[in-house]
This record gives C-alpha cells, structure tokens and sequence, in this order.
C-alpha cells in the first residue's frame, strides 16, 4: 500500500442515537464479510487505508465534510466488537480522550481471554505509536484518540487522531503492523489531513513550520542517534547546555528552531535527564519509550544534538511525505461518493434514509449469516453486483 494522504474540510454535529444504532449494526455486518470473503488481516489493512476508511465512514452515514468520522467509526466498530465477540473477526480497544489510556489495559485483558500469545508486543504497539505521534513527531497536532485494531493472531493497526485547537484542523494517522520495519523511522501506513475550512490543510504557516519537528523522517537519523549519545553523557554537562539555550532567544536566528525557557521546565527535565542516564537508552526508540520522555525532553535532546554532534533534525510535515490529495487519482473513486449510500448525519447530500439503511442493513446481515451457514446464494450476488460496478467504471 502506498502512503498518502487527503485533505477534507469539516463541519460539526453529532451522530444521534438512533443513527450510532444502526452505524455499529452495519460496521458490524460489513467487517463480518470482509473478514469472512478476504480474511482478518484485510480488515486491518483497509482501515490502516484512509481513503477506505474515509468511504466506510460514509457509508455508515457520514458525509465527506463531517466531523466525528473517526471517533465515531471507530466507536461503532468497538461497539459492534462487544456486541458480536470474536464473530466479528477483529477486536478493538482505545477509543477517545480518557479511554484511549485504557488501551493497554483493554488489550491484556483481550489477550487473556482469547489466549492471544505476544500480548505484551501488541501493547508495546500501541504505546508506541502513541508515543510517537504525541512526542517524536510535533507537527501542531495534540492527540486525543487512539483505537488499536488487532487479530488473535496477532497482526494489528492503528488508528489515531490529533487536533490543532488553534487552526481547527484535525489529522489522522494511521499504522498498519505488516508494513511497519521501524516505529521511530517513516512508520506511518498514512496521513490524512482533516481541515476546518475551505483552506488547503498541509500548508504550514512560516511560524509553525519553524516549531515542527519530525524526529521520524528518515534524514532526521544522525539526530536521533546523536539524541541517544547526548543521554549517555553527564546529566550535569547536559543540564548546562540546556541552561545555556534557554537563557534567550538572541541565540538562533529566527529561522531557526529554539527552546525558550517557557517551552522547558529545568527541574522537570533535570530528573528526566538523569533516569535517561541511568537506564541506558541504546537507541531511539527505546530512549522514546522510557516513561517520561515527553515532547519537551524530546525538542531539547533534539536541540542538543544537533550543537553537540552538528545532527540536523527534521522539520519537514509528515504528511508532505505523500503525493495523494483529496481528488480522483490512480483509478481510485472519491470517498465523497460512498455518502450517497445512504445519506450524512448532517443532510448531506441527503438526510439519512432509514428505509434504505434499515433495508440494506437486513441484506449484508441475512447475507453474512447465511454464507457462515453455507448458503451463499445471497453472498454470491452482493459479490457479482461488485463485479458488474467495477466494470462499469
């Protein structure tokens, strides 16, 4: 799968209850065929897929400018996964704000009841991935969702979101373990850019470019090593240092990237420092990983390293790394067009259709039973209508 990304403009409002029902009814029945005609591990990779997941949020009932389709999907996915059990084929733990640090917790407990062996790899996973875009990668974008997709057998995915509360922008990323070679260089399956207004989302503003750091792009390597070499040095030689910087701005130039003394709590990140130094971080990912190491110790090992070793970081977007905006591109169809399945929360293109919804919802479901029954007339002809619409594209 190639990385890329697509900007959508947003607008507010709820999915009402009676809409939520139905959504975790037919995220249910549409993963239940996924996994059963293509299996588990195509599920994960569709969702780690934003412009499959964007269309699936559309079928469920969103319309291609509507907010929630994240939280929401992913909410309704979760619900359909306590509903249906291990029929639905995948599980799903995290969710939004304070659940998403239940994460761990909910996927150990998964783990032991579906005897899931390497449990403690998928919550590395997950702790990871929210480590890095919460701390290595500081594009503007504070995260506030996280849902972790996984398989008793062990392959998983990530999808999680960030919002810049100044701009009103949101940006998904998404993971997919399969493809993943390292977690602290080039790790995302995908970006995808929300934006609040009719604006183009991925054009940083001068100020913000200057603040960005991607301590995961790969021509940032030599920094993040030299991060590491920076740890292993004396806390007291490094605690200097980091004096010395944030004594004013008059030392960088403004283009450049500088720590103020209000961006740094000394105290804070003295004691960092020195749990660093005393646990012997060998590489990056594993110095990322240490509890405590936050966006602040990460930009001031990141400065550190650069002076010390001349290790430029990167302060290139994340998202600039793909070459996909929000059109038509490759044969690919626009997500804007699943929203006509059935209609958007919002009214657009249409309110929801519930006689459709209801209808069609009846259908997959009756489909999907019938083919894990073994009759598959039904299953059969769901598989020949897609057939007959790709070939008519």
């Amino acid at each position: 799968m190639k990385r890329r990304t697509a900007q959508l403009p947003l607008h507010s409002g709820k999915a009402p209850p009676w809409l939520f029902q139905r959504m975790t009814q037919l995220a249910g029945a549409v993963t239940m065929a996924i996994v059963d005609e293509f299996g588990p591990q195509e599920m994960l990779r569709r969702l780690a897929d934003p412009w499959w997941f964007q269309a699936f949020g559309c079928v469920l009932g969103f319309d291609w400018h509507s907010s929630g389709v994240t939280t929401v999907t992913c909410g309704a996915l979760k619900e359909a996964a306590k509903r249906l059990g291990p029929d639905l084929g995948i599980l799903v733990a995290g969710g939004k704000g304070g659940v998403s640090r239940k994460t761990p917790q909910e996927i150990a407990a998964a783990a032991d009841r579906y005897a899931i062996s390497g449990g403690e790899r998928l919550i590395y996973a997950s702790r990871m991935s929210a480590k890095v875009d919460s701390a290595a990668v500081q594009d503007g974008f504070g995260l506030y969702h996280h849902a972790f997709f996984f398989t008793p057998q062990g392959p998983w995915c990530v999808v999680q979101q960030g919002m810049n509360e100044q701009t009103g922008w949101a940006r998904r990323y998404h993971w997919l373990g399969e493809t993943l070679d390292d977690f602290v260089c080039e790790p995302h399956a995908a970006i995808q850019n929300l934006s609040g207004d009719e604006s183009d989302g991925t054009t940083p503003s001068p100020a913000h470019r200057q603040l960005l750091l991607n301590m995961v792009a790969r021509e940032a390597d030599a920094n993040r090593r030299a991060s590491v070499a920076v740890t292993q040095e004396s806390p007291d030689r490094l605690l200097q240092e980091v004096e010395i910087l944030t004594e004013g701005p008059t030392l960088f130039a403004p283009q450049r990237h500088r720590v103020l003394p209000a961006d740094v709590n000394l105290p804070r990140l003295r004691k960092i420092v020195t749990d660093m130094h005393e646990q012997h971080p060998q590489d990056f990912e594993s110095l990322l990983g240490l509890r405590g190491v936050g966006p602040a110790a990460v930009r001031s090992l990141s400065l550190l390293a650069e002076i010390i070793f001349s290790a430029p970081p990167s302060h290139r977007d994340p998202a600039a790394a793909v070459n996909v905006s929000g059109e038509e591109s490759s044969g690919t169809r626009r997500w804007a067009d699943y929203a006509y399945a059935h209609g958007g929360k919002d009214g657009t293109p249409f309110p929801v259709n519930r006689e459709t919804y209801d209808r069609n919802l009846a259908v997959l479901t009756d489909a999907v039973r019938k083919a894990r029954l073994g009759e598959n007339a039904k299953f059969d002809a769901l598989r020949r209508l897609g057939r007959l619409e790709s070939e008519l594209r």
